[in-house]
């Protein structure tokens, strides 16, 4: 089915995603193996395009969102793409040499390796949270290992597509990476890419998958869910709740890896409170002013009330940690601790994904590996402790995406690691050279001795295949 529809396309394509992707292939096949040097091209191109717009990608975001600080888009999502490209550059010539193999015995002077090749077309969807570094990440791994791109952000995104999508066309041609405008999810995830790496929520991830499976189409899906946190007794707690405080409320909370709840012990509880509220109050006085981010959109802002009016009329206390009133025009939601929630409570059952930070006393960490445990594996874990045997302990007693200790969301910018998450948290990995491998073919060549005897295994068997094959497990080869 999936060739079918491949071919189809090819003939006749219909719609600009469409004649976009069949130029795109086209191109591949034109040129199926990009040299080291035009893959380095491509990524100085790209760190060029970025750092020449900062000012108007900057400003896309914060129309997008109402308003995001540019400060803040610089520092979450603009560097972040830089130093990946970069980091990239300096590791492409290592990544894309042939790995040699170990050659079985009986063919020791043949020859095994493993050669990276390009897929051809990768989509990239992207949501609207970090609609740069979301899409740019992914990008670079695929520019990187040879592909060519097509990528869709989400409908709160059209004024950074549309900006990116003149840049991207000037800059690189539609034929290598381009953005478009107005493609709907299903129209994306339908076409017969070569790979899709999807960034989104479940459902939406499942959706994704179902339609690629219809052209045997591999993905991979970063889907967020809900994080924990747990401040150990040794660690201490004026510096996690400094740390947490800043994973928590970036961009208001509208990050896929930020903390979703956190664990504190029950004697500390209070105090973490009042810390948190004097943090909050010094770096945003008034959640109405400058540096703090809107939230993306009325549905979004209306599903936040609504969480949290579920969770207090069901028996939650809810504290305000900033001066600043909900803004219902720029729709500025003031960050909240909610304490003694239970699981009839929506804030509970769902990701949070916004100023809202449930907080859970502990007595024992036993307690806190059960309930972690109990749910969907989560995209992110973070844990404040320095005490070896404790991280040993929470770190595989459990299973995650990635993993911060003594701090949070920093190991998404670390290159050297890969980024990912299991189960209902998404599947496949991208960041580095685990991005470079996974928009990659690994393919194996094995090269045949001149001096092999392959006569030894052509029948009519007889009695002298019975003593090779009594000879060859003999000696265990």
């Amino acid at each position: 089915m999936g060739q079918g529809r491949q071919t189809s396309l090819n003939e006749n394509p219909q719609t600009e995603a469409e004649i976009i992707l069949k130029a795109q292939k086209d191109a591949h096949f034109q040129n199926p193996y990009p040299s080291l040097q035009e893959r380095l091209d491509n990524l100085v191109k790209l760190e060029r395009l970025l750092s020449k717009n900062t000012d108007a990608i900057t400003a896309a975001i914060s129309a997008d969102f109402g308003h995001r600080n540019p400060t803040e888009t610089k520092m979450v999502e603009i560097f972040g793409c830089l130093t990946a490209s970069r980091d990239t550059r300096k590791n492409l010539k290592k990544w894309m040499k042939a790995q040699r193999r170990h050659t079985s015995i009986l063919f020791f002077t043949g020859k095994n390796e493993v050669i990276p090749q390009p897929k051809g077309v990768i989509g990239i969807g992207t949501p609207w949270n970090y609609p740069l570094y979301l899409s740019i990440g992914p990008l670079i791994n695929a520019l990187a290992s040879g592909n060519r791109c097509i990528v869709k952000l989400a409908a709160n995104s059209q004024n950074l597509c549309r900006l990116l999508q003149g840049l991207f066309r000037e800059t690189f041609g539609d034929d290598t990476a381009a953005y478009l405008p107005g493609l709907s999810g299903s129209e994306f995830s339908s076409l017969p890419f070569d790979h899709i790496v999807y960034t989104g929520s479940a459902e939406s991830g499942i959706n994704v998958m179902t339609a690629a499976a219809q052209n045997l189409c591999p993905v991979t899906l970063e889907l967020g869910g809900k994080s924990p946190t747990i401040i150990c007794e040794d660690y201490d707690l004026e510096e996690a709740t400094s740390r947490i405080m800043y994973g928590k409320y970036v961009n208001a909370g509208q990050t896929c890896v930020a903390p979703d709840y956190v664990f504190v012990p029950r004697h500390k509880r209070d105090d973490f409170v009042r810390i948190a509220g004097e943090i909050m109050r010094e770096r945003y006085p008034d959640t109405n002013n400058d540096d703090y981010t809107s939230i993306i959109d009325e549905r979004s802002y209306t599903r936040l009330k609504e969480t949290l009016n579920d969770a207090v009329d069901k028996g939650a206390e809810a504290i305000q940690l900033t001066t600043g009133s909900f803004n219902d025009e720029w729709r500025k939601f003031p960050p909240h601790l909610v304490l003694d929630v239970n699981e009839d409570m929506r804030i509970a059952q769902e990701e949070i994904f916004g100023p809202l930070f449930t907080v859970i006393s502990y007595d024992s960490l036993d307690e806190v590996l059960e309930h972690i445990n109990s749910r969907d594996k989560p995209l992110a874990l973070y844990l404040f402790s320095d005490d070896k045997a404790t991280q040993e302990k929470l770190f595989y007693g459990t299973l995650s995406g990635g993993v911060t200790v003594n701090n949070c969301i920093f190991h998404v910018l670390q290159h050297s690691i890969p980024f990912g998450g299991i189960g209902a948290s998404g599947m496949g990995h991208y960041h580095g050279y685990e991005g470079f491998m996974e928009m990659s073919k690994l393919r194996p060549r094995f090269t045949f001795p001149k001096v092999g005897k392959p006569e030894l295994f052509y029948p009519p068997y007889t009695k002298a295949h019975e003593r090779l094959y009594w000879l060859l497990n003999r000696l265990k080869l």
